[in-house]
């Protein structure tokens, strides 16, 4: 159960749910429960039984899949109103977890178990079509991953990366290793790589992070 702060917490994250009828609030409150994850927590590995779904509320999560050789790939992150579509399949199909779920930064999460996840999407319209949104707008996100992966080059990708980091936070404090799980290269392509943008003036690589000197440079190379 959920308290009446947590519970106004999530309103404003499900569109409708604050107007929503009563049955829904009541069987919300009632069978979702609190959690704090720290960074570093491996929510779900490869393999796991799901028996509930996150709502995060603050913190983000990173979902990714690794190799026979050990090499990583990202797969989408979920932040702040969001929840994981493969945990929502593994809960519908009644499958396995498949891939990895790890929590990136501190996470606070609503908790909804696996049976009443299933139960509210044959019994509400308004969860039904939350879950749905949920679906399609992550699918298209890790479609766009599959077509960077297979048709992109991956010194565009790096470019376009490391702008859209910076864009935010600037160093980019990520070491060349969690650059090249990221993108789901090695750490030795993206060494290079990130030296010929350093030789051209773009970047400087510092310890543990990548300054962009240049973030139209950056832009530029993306783009072409």
């Amino acid at each position: 159960m959920i308290t009446p702060d947590q519970l106004a917490r999530v309103l404003p994250l499900i569109p409708g749910l604050a107007q929503a009828a009563s049955p829904l609030v009541d069987d919300f409150t009632r069978a979702a429960f609190f959690a704090r994850i720290p960074a570093g927590k491996d929510v779900f590995l490869e393999g796991d039984e799901v028996n509930a779904i996150a709502l995060l509320i603050s913190g983000s999560v990173r979902v990714y899949k690794v190799g026979e050789t050990g090499r990583e790939i990202t797969l989408y992150r979920f932040g702040h109103g969001e929840s994981c579509i493969l945990t929502a399949n593994a809960i519908l199909s009644r499958q396995t977890f498949s891939a990895i779920a790890t929590v990136a930064h501190d996470a606070e999460a609503i908790m909804i178990p696996a049976d009443d996840f299933r139960r509210w999407i044959n019994r509400y319209d308004l969860w039904r079509d939350f879950v749905f949104t949920l679906l399609s707008q992550r699918l298209a996100a890790v479609m766009e991953i599959v077509d960077e992966v297979t048709f992109r080059r991956m010194d565009l990708r790096v470019a376009a990366f490391l702008a859209q980091q910076a864009a935010h936070h600037n160093p980019v404090r990520l070491t060349h290793q969690e650059i090249a799980a990221e993108l789901g290269s090695s750490r030795e392509v993206i060494s290079r790589l990130l030296e010929n943008l350093a030789a051209q003036g773009s970047i400087r690589v510092q310890r543990g992070a990548v300054e962009v000197l240049d973030l139209d440079s950056l832009r530029a190379q993306a783009a072409r």
